[in-house]
């Protein structure tokens, strides 16, 4: 049972709608927040419908956030004129960094809020609608751990799990740790039982968040604590994948490998943030760790799993990167044979101590090293996806992940290694009987050959070899049901599994 904010509140069958930006983070903050929302009475707006409530789910990450954030409000403003009653709130970590610069720059937003205090957010609307004026309110440290919140899951069949919150690392580049706070670990045991309880709902992939997720159990003095939490992920009957995102490689010991070798359903898949291949970048970022140390790193995972699928995070033309430097993140990525990566462009994040190092490298430059970068990476993605050409995987099917499935009839998942797999459902039409004699749907399981290879995805053209309906797509297909009978109420939207959702 979730938590209500405040005794008595209720939302009046108002409408509300969230816009999320950034990390699954975010994502899974929006989740939380939907649940306060619903449980505070307020419903989902139909699709094509304008909102009663329209809330911004900020990052603080990309290029340009705020004035794409404040680009949006105006857009809105015309809506909320025409719209008696509606309200606007924006959170996160952009409104975290904001604070009182948002409603003094879009003074028709109703609430602004912080990532300490998303539990305050039902409260904050009612107050702003009594007293007619913008209600800001931020705390400086976690009021209440978001796991505790109520939550309205973005999925029937995977879901998101936050093992910690807040960072202790001092990457130059990165604002999050000052918006997010020092880590904070939750209880092994509080984990469990909410995983535990997403099964029993029909879940069978978890994805573990944290800023930096093997650093967990720093809090309560257990160094080893993120491994055993893998291991105890393996002793829960019905869970059928575990992923977790993001590590640190500074952080990242030979147990935690053991530990995914070891335990069956944690996925043979690695997002290993690399930043820069250069020694003297990577000591200017404060990474605390070298080239060599994360290249040993990937060996040791490859010893031990050695079809596991590795992506990473690069930044190219961080302040003072010479084309020397630049070589060597080449060199490195060369070496590691990424199944994919997320390439950032550097730019002035305010408040970071990148912000003001001498060295910031002109626009052209970086523009040049990242299309050098992107090139390289898809080439080596596409040579590493084309030893997967008649391959047998298994894949989770999944909602909303492949954009032309209704042109191509075929249907999308991920394999157990995180590759994005496009399929054909059938010997015919997407809807036929299978192999196994039932339609796949999201949640279930196909097995199925690979039979072409892109930088992106794989494709499998042929009819499956097997389709293993699973609970989870029965708790789809229910969740299916219910939604054309109350589509406001029921509807979900697609979910990410497993892989950052900022790209650069």
């Amino acid at each position: 049972m979730g938590i209500r904010p405040y005794p008595g509140q209720v939302g009046d069958g108002r409408t509300y709608e969230i816009r999320t930006y950034g990390c699954q983070m975010n994502a899974h903050d929006s989740e939380r927040v939907a649940g306060l929302l619903e449980d505070a009475g307020y419903e989902r707006a139909p699709a094509g419908e304008t909102p009663d409530l329209v809330v911004f789910n900020t990052c603080a990450v990309r290029e340009n956030a705020a004035g794409r954030l404040y680009g949006n409000l105006g857009q809105l403003l015309p809506a909320k004129k025409a719209h008696k009653g509606m309200q606007i709130a924006v959170g996160g970590c952009l409104a975290q960094m904001e604070r009182e610069r948002i409603t003094a720059r879009a003074p028709w937003v109703d609430v602004v809020y912080g990532t300490h205090n998303i539990g305050a957010l039902p409260r904050l609307l009612e107050q702003a609608r009594q007293r007619r004026e913008a209600q800001v309110e931020f705390e400086e440290t976690l009021a209440t751990f978001p796991s505790l919140l109520p939550a309205r899951r973005a999925s029937a069949y995977s879901a998101w799990v936050s093992i910690s919150v807040g960072c202790n690392n001092t990457c130059t580049f990165c604002i999050v740790p000052a918006l997010r706070g020092r880590e904070r670990d939750r209880r092994p045991g509080d984990i469990l039982e909410e995983i535990g309880q997403l099964v029993s709902d029909g879940v069978i992939e978890v994805t573990l968040l944290g800023q930096n997720v093997n650093s967990y159990g720093a809090e309560f003095g257990d160094r080893l604590a993120f491994g055993k939490l893998l291991r105890a992920c393996g002793e829960i009957e019905g869970l059928e994948r575990v992923r977790f995102t993001s590590p640190h490689p500074r952080d990242f010991t030979d147990d935690v490998i053991s530990a995914m070798a070891d335990t069956p359903n944690v996925m043979p898949s690695l997002h290993m943030p690399l930043q820069s291949g250069s020694d003297a970048v990577l000591k200017a970022m404060r990474r605390a760790y070298r080239r060599d140390r994360y290249l040993a790193i990937l060996d040791n995972v490859r010893a031990r799993l050695p079809h596991a699928a590795i992506t990473t995070d690069i930044i190219v033309g961080f302040p003072g990167e010479t084309e020397g430097d630049f070589l060597d993140t080449l060199d490195v990525a060369a070496r590691a044979r990424f199944a994919s990566a997320f390439t950032f462009q550097y730019s002035i994040r305010a408040g970071t101590p990148a912000a003001t190092m001498d060295g910031q490298v002109p626009a052209d430059v970086v523009q040049d090293r990242y299309e050098r970068l992107v090139a390289l990476i898809e080439e080596i993605a596409t040579e590493e996806n084309e030893k997967q050409d008649g391959a047998t995987v298994e894949v989770l099917v999944a909602e909303g992940e492949g954009r032309k499935d209704a042109a191509t009839h075929r249907m999308s998942g991920r394999a157990r290694d995180n590759r994005l797999v496009h399929f054909v459902p059938a010997a015919g039409e997407p809807d036929a009987s299978s192999a196994s004699g039932a339609a796949p749907r999201p949640g279930d399981i196909v097995t199925t050959r690979i039979t072409h290879a892109a930088p992106h995805h794989l494709i499998a053209d042929g009819a499956p070899l097997d389709v293993r309906r699973t609970r989870a797509g029965d708790a789809w297909q229910a969740r299916t049901r219910a939604a054309a009978v109350a589509p406001a109420a029921a509807a979900a939207a697609p979910v990410l599994l497993g892989m950052p959702a900022i790209r650069g």
